[in-house]
């Protein structure tokens, strides 16, 4: 049985790896394919209106083409170039055509993606809960870094999330059950919403966005109603640790913002290795 479950970590790691990379490319591509199709529909809104003639047809770019290259001398990657971590430490951190440096977070979520990958795998062995909380962590891992680098949750992620928990609660995949998983879903949404209009009518401005709400809500799904205070009292005392270090070293980005929902991933991914309840306990409560 001990076998069966190391052989299942290391394949659901093995697995991970590969989905990680994908990862690199929805970190990289989603936000501005999104960026493209709201140009296309603001065009598209204003030759309707007759105020700009219609947008060109633009070159297809979405997660599969066109294929990676170097951001900075356009060299296409090979396959070889492209395999999770080891590609990393053949070239040395370094592009093959004009050494420019890669950074270091794509080889880190690869192996954090794996980590997570393994965990599950050693936790449920191989097996439908296994893959569901795989796909959890993926998905919650990539709205982490799409967050922070644009402050963007796309619902491209966070709607079929908090579907996915639904379904998984509903299906008996997970331990939450579906009241559960459905009051939570409420709970998340409901309760960031209200946070978010009272900071504004009090201040006149926006303290975060609807994809916020979408992500704690999609927690909620998957975790259950019960599980979400320690969830928003972690993600609340770490980001305002974390802003107020960023703030004596002046590392906020103009406008003196930070996003909130790597500091919620960060609760969920939290809950799944350790359970909900550790939250608490660590913080004294």
């Amino acid at each position: 049985m001990v076998t069966a479950t190391w052989l299942d970590a290391c394949v659901l790691g093995l697995v991970g790896l590969l989905v990680g990379s994908f990862l690199n490319v929805v970190i990289h591509r989603l936000p501005r394919m999104m960026e493209l199709r709201w140009a296309a529909e603001c065009a598209d809104f204003q030759a309707a209106e007759g105020e700009a003639p219609p947008l060109a047809p633009l070159q297809s770019f979405n997660l599969m083409v066109p294929r990676s290259r170097c951001p900075n001398c356009g060299h296409v990657i090979r396959w070889y170039e492209n395999i999770p971590v080891a590609s990393y430490l053949f070239l040395r951190g370094r592009c093959s055509a004009c050494r420019t440096a890669i950074s270091p977070r794509y080889p880190l979520i690869e192996v954090i993606n794996c980590l997570l990958f393994a965990w599950c795998g050693w936790r449920w062995g191989m097996g439908l809960t296994a893959l569901a909380w795989c796909g959890f962590s993926a998905a919650v891992l990539a709205l982490a870094c799409i967050d922070w680098d644009t402050t963007l949750l796309p619902d491209d992620i966070t709607l079929p999330l908090l579907w996915a928990g639904l379904c998984a609660a509903a299906a008996g995949i997970t331990t939450t059950s579906l009241p559960d998983a459905l009051w939570g879903a409420v709970a998340g949404y409901l309760s960031l919403w209200l946070v978010y209009w009272i900071f504004k009518f009090a201040t006149g401005k926006e303290g975060m966005g609807y994809g916020d709400f979408k992500l704690f809500a999609a927690l909620g799904a998957w975790f259950g109603w019960e599980a979400l205070i320690p969830m928003i009292l972690m993600a609340s005392l770490i980001g305002a640790v974390m802003g107020v270090g960023m703030k004596v070293f002046s590392l906020l980005r103009e406008g003196g913002y930070m996003p909130f929902g790597p500091f919620l991933a960060l609760a969920g991914l939290t809950s799944l290795l350790f359970g909900p309840q550790s939250i608490l306990s660590a913080l004294g409560l």
